[in-house]
Parts: structure tokens; sequence; C-alpha cells
């Protein structure tokens, strides 16, 4: 069921400009005859002239929507430099009324320029229906109907001027929730390596449970692509490094390693690299993102270990990748564990907690009720331990040095780190990264 419409006046023929109004008219009668829900929202969307007032092109329509009061209060004119910028603000109103099914009446010749700024602003969450804008009188108007006349077809240049346009209006919004913040360990040397894990501060993902810097997009959120893209750019440019050579890590909950340089597998949780320049990264939102950091041989790995990676060794099979592909020495890798859900907040099943329960009893925290606490961070450090690194190259913050404030709770601290266990499924992502510097 469509819960709202847009209205796409953005680009209308020069023959139709001088009768916006009657136009808009038309729509909305039909709109306000034919809709299968009471006055469903609906979004104008219009062309705002450069230098023009803020205000003009509302008064200029205020004779057309003066006559729909059942519409009037969920009715919205939307004025903007660009399509881009138009539509970034339309998604903004319907994330804020969790609205997901929108109709849009356009011209027939904007369908398919539409439909790529849809496919680069929106996710699969979002469902749409596409109408021609047209003069009609029945409530046939409002289903889908296939175009009269040729629609357009955009050219791979046209597209390249579509993603410019989205670029360049992203890379122009303000930073949300305060300044971009990384944290740096002191245990990885910072002439050889740049690295750190970041915060969920300084981008411009607007969602709250996204809200800002969040790094990673799926088919189920809403924060497209080309937000998380524009996140990563501004962590980049704060951090120093490139982002075009940046890799992050397929996750699987498991304990494959991609070797860089070498075939890459379909999904893997660790990740290493003696490669110059190459920034690489795991995320974590709640799991914990490891860095590991060989100053002697100059390499480098990044991994994503949550209670099942934990459990495979995802953490020992990134340093054993590091010692038999670039000849490492255990004694001289260091490991870093970065922000991730503490034994004060993170529960598992009890048959879960049993596979940490044997590693160490100390692993798990009242190991007889149904859901115990569980300590992810000591098992791997235990693992790691066991398979040869040495205790005083392992950071974990919650035991060794809390004055470094690397390994907080993610779930105690909501103004700092996104978590799945505290915030659900539509939950934001951190990273940890690392690179070897030129």
């Amino acid at each position: 069921m469509v819960e709202a419409i847009l209205i796409d006046l953005f680009s209308l023929p020069a023959v139709l400009q001088n009768n916006i109004q009657g136009l808009l008219c038309r729509t909305l009668e039909t709109i306000e005859k034919c809709s299968s829900i009471p006055a469903p929202f609906i979004y104008v969307m219009c062309c705002q002239v450069q230098g023009s007032e803020g205000k003009g092109e509302q008064d200029s329509l205020l004779p057309a929507l003066r006559d729909f009061q059942s519409l009037q209060k969920r009715l919205e004119v939307v004025r903007a430099l660009t399509t881009a910028a138009a539509l970034y603000t339309i998604k903004q109103r319907l994330d804020e009324k969790d609205i997901s099914s929108i109709k849009i009446i356009l011209p027939t010749l904007r369908k398919e320029l539409m439909k790529v700024y849809i496919d680069h602003l929106f996710t699969p969450v979002y469902q749409f229906e596409f109408e021609d804008l047209q003069v009609a009188s029945d409530c046939n108007n409002l289903q889908i109907t296939e175009p009269q006349s040729e629609e357009q077809t955009l050219s791979t240049q046209d597209v390249a001027l579509i993603q410019s346009e989205i670029q360049t209006y992203l890379e122009s919004l303000p930073s949300l929730k305060g300044e971009l913040t990384i944290l740096k360990s002191s245990l990885i040397p910072d002439d050889i390596f740049l690295h750190g894990f970041t915060t969920r501060t300084g981008g411009i993902s607007y969602i709250p449970a996204l809200s800002s810097c969040n790094l990673f997009s799926s088919s189920k959120r809403r924060d497209p692509q080309v937000v998380v893209k524009e996140n990563l750019r501004r962590l980049a440019n704060a951090a120093g490094f490139n982002p075009e050579t940046f890799h992050r890590v397929k996750t699987d909950h498991a304990n494959a390693v991609c070797v860089m340089g070498k075939t890459e597998p379909d999904s893997y949780d660790g990740i290493v690299t003696d490669q110059k320049g190459v920034t690489i990264a795991a995320p974590g939102a709640d799991c914990i993102p490891v860095l590991f950091a060989d100053p002697v041989r100059k390499v480098c790995g990044a991994a994503h270990s949550g209670w099942k990676g934990t459990l495979l060794g995802v953490s020992m099979a990134t340093v054993n990748a590091m010692v038999s592909e670039y000849g490492c020495n255990m004694k001289d890798i260091l490991v870093v564990l970065g922000p991730s859900v503490g034994p004060c907040c993170y529960k598992l099943p009890h048959e879960s907690a049993k596979e940490f329960h044997r590693i160490d009893p100390k692993c798990v925290r009242h190991f007889d009720s149904a859901t115990p606490y569980i300590d992810i961070r000591r098992a791997t450090r235990i693992l790691l331990e066991s398979g040869g690194i040495l205790p005083e190259n392992i950071q974990d913050d919650s035991v060794t040095d809390q004055n470094q404030n690397i390994t907080f709770c993610t779930a105690c601290h909501p103004d700092k780190f996104y978590s799945h266990f505290r915030d659900g499924t539509n939950f934001g992502t951190q990273i940890g990264f690392i690179s070897i510097k030129d």
C-alpha cells in the first residue's frame, strides 16, 4: 500500500512551466479522489532558482494548494537547486515517518533519470511505483501506466553526471553529532603504521540508530552506499589514507583470512597485507575489530571477531596468515582489541556459553542461568596467548590499561558507539583500520 506520493515538477518542459498551478491542481484532485488510503503524505518536488528567496516557490504554488484541505496537513513543497538535494530532503522526511512505500508521479522523460537517483540514494528497504504525470479525470490515473512515448535512455556519461551531482551535494552537508573522532593505540608504532578505531560521530548519517558516521550499508538498512562512501571519505581525510585503496573484510562470522594480492575469497573475517598505502579494516558493532601489526616485518592485519569467530579462532587464523605468508615472528606481532561489547552487557544462550566456559570458566558469568554473560575479549586474549602471542603485546584496555580508552564497551556508550546488542537490527557500524605508511 502506498504510504507517500512524490510529485516531480522539478524539470517540466517549458510549455508547461506557465501552467504549473493548473497541472498541480489536477494531479492533487486525482490523488484526493482516488487515494486508497486517507490523505497520504505528499511531497511536491520543485526546482529552486539560484538566488531566489526560500519561500518564493511555495508562495507561487499556494493558490494551487489552498483548495485541498484534506491533503494540506500532509503536503509539503520541497525546493532545491538540484534533484539530488530535493530527493535527499524528501528521503529524510520519509525516514522520519518510517515510510517505505512510495509512488512517484513524474514526466515520462524523467523516469529513467529518476531511477538512477533512487538506485543511489535509497536502498531495497524502499519500494517505488512510477506513474506518468498527465491530465486525467478518473481514478485510473493513479494506477501504474505504460508510457505512451519513448522513455529516455541514459548514457554512461549521464549516469556519471548524476553520480557527481549526488557526491557534490553529500560533500556539502555538515557533520552530525560533533567532530569525527578516531581512537588510537599507543601499542602500534605510528612511525610505521597508520591506524585507528572509529566512533559514531562526524559523519552525515541522520537516522538515529545510524547517526552519524555509519560505515556499512546493507539491503536491510536505510543508509545507502553513497552516504557510507561519504562517511568513509571524511574518515580518510581525517586519518590520512586513500579511500580508493581501502579494503574491508567481507564478514561471515567465521575464520577465513584474505591475503592481499592473492585470490579474494567470497567471504572472510580476517585480512593481512605487506603492501604500503593499502588500508585494511574490520567492522564492529559489538563484535571485536582486532588490529595486528608486525613492526619488524612491516606487515599488518585486521579481523572481525564476533562470538562465533572468536570460538572458530579468527584472530589466530589472522596471526598464522601473517607468519606463513610474510615470515612474521609470533613474538613481534602486536594485537589491539577495539571497541566491543563487554562482559558487563553481553549475553548468549547457555549452549553457546558452554563453549566459552571450556576455554576458561572466567569467560562466563552466571553460568547456570539461561543466558549467561560472556567475555569474548578474555576468550580472544587466551586463544592468542595460547597460540604464541606475548601477553604484553596484546592491548585490551578493559584489563591492561584503562587510561588508553580503546576497548570501550559499545553497549554501555550509546553516545560514542553503535551496538547491535543494544540497538537491534537497524544498527550502525564502526571499524578498526590499519595501513603501512609509505
